[in-house]
């Protein structure tokens, strides 16, 4: 019995030590995109989203050293990604990151579509939807041909989208989930074609994840629906699932209200307005201010 206890503790440490060193290097991973990329709850307030997820996984095996989502904001389209990434503020962190997570495309698209909840319906214009996905193409050749001169060091993931209306009628799905497919496609063919990778979150939902997209007035997922985005990255970054997070990982839910950030903006002194240390049981890494309210510190 001993012996068998023994082999199992050596066989534990094996594996953590394979995961642990699998990987060349401490990452500097910058989040860059729209609300999901910056932890958008399904009820308008910010808390922990996939960006966040990813940072605490890597953090947990020793695998970060600087984690930002300072460049994701909600509400941004690929021309306002584009315009953030090109800024002073941007520079510094795309020059020394070595891993990049981009979400942009879906606010181009999905603020085209009219949603009635209670009636379970959704209009679009297919001449608007088109001129849309075509503007995003556009955008996302720039995006990722900055990323490439701005952060030469970093590995670029473009991250997918998910269809964002599980509770409306079925017949009403197939117009709206036909665009989204588009999208993806499009932002898999400029991912391939600049030498990045695509992250496929759409399978992991499926047209019907109510259990991931609680509010059907709202189109951000929850905590469970953030996992399944960040692992959804790390099978693709470890190459192998090695890397996965349980539901017992996920931290308690701490949403802020927009007000409670712009409070919190007037209240941290100016020496801890730039970069604060969080610890916890979980994980210790450095993070940047929240993108627009330079004291808005986000914590795990």
């Amino acid at each position: 019995m001993k012996r068998i206890c023994s082999l199992l503790g050596m066989t534990i440490l094996f594996i953590t030590f394979w995961v642990s060193s699998a990987f060349a290097q401490t990452e500097s991973y910058v989040a860059i995109g729209d609300s999901l990329a910056a932890g958008q709850t399904p009820y308008k307030e910010i808390d922990v989203g996939y960006s966040d997820l990813i940072a605490m996984k890597l953090s947990s095996i020793g695998q970060l050293s600087f984690y930002t989502k300072e460049l994701a904001f909600p509400g941004f389209t690929t021309a306002d990604v584009l315009e953030r990434i090109r800024t002073e503020e941007a520079q510094n962190l795309l020059a020394n990151a070595t891993l990049i997570t981009v979400s942009a495309g879906a606010n181009d698209l999905l603020r085209l579509v009219q949603v009635n909840p209670n009636a379970g319906t959704l209009a679009f214009s297919q001449l608007q939807a088109d001129y849309a996905l075509n503007l995003a193409r556009k955008n996302m050749i720039s995006i990722l041909a900055e990323l490439e001169e701005r952060a030469p060091n970093a590995k670029i993931y473009v991250i997918g989208y998910y269809f964002a209306y599980p509770t409306v009628h079925p017949t009403q799905k197939e117009g709206t989930n036909a665009q989204l497919v588009r999208l993806n496609t499009i932002l898999q063919q400029q991912a391939e074609q600049a030498g990045a990778a695509y992250i496929n979150v759409y399978d992991a939902f499926g047209l019907n994840a109510t259990n991931y997209l609680p509010n059907s007035a709202d189109v951000h997922p929850n905590f469970e629906g953030y996992r399944q985005m960040a692992n959804s990255f790390l099978q693709v970054y470890s190459g192998s699932g090695a890397l996965n997070i349980s539901s017992s990982e996920l931290p308690e839910p701490n949403p802020m209200s927009f007000e409670d950030i712009l409070k919190q903006q007037f209240s941290v002194k100016p020496q801890q307005q730039k970069v604060a240390q969080h610890q916890s049981p979980r994980t210790t890494y450095v993070i940047q201010g929240f993108p627009g309210y330079k004291a808005f510190i986000k914590y795990i």
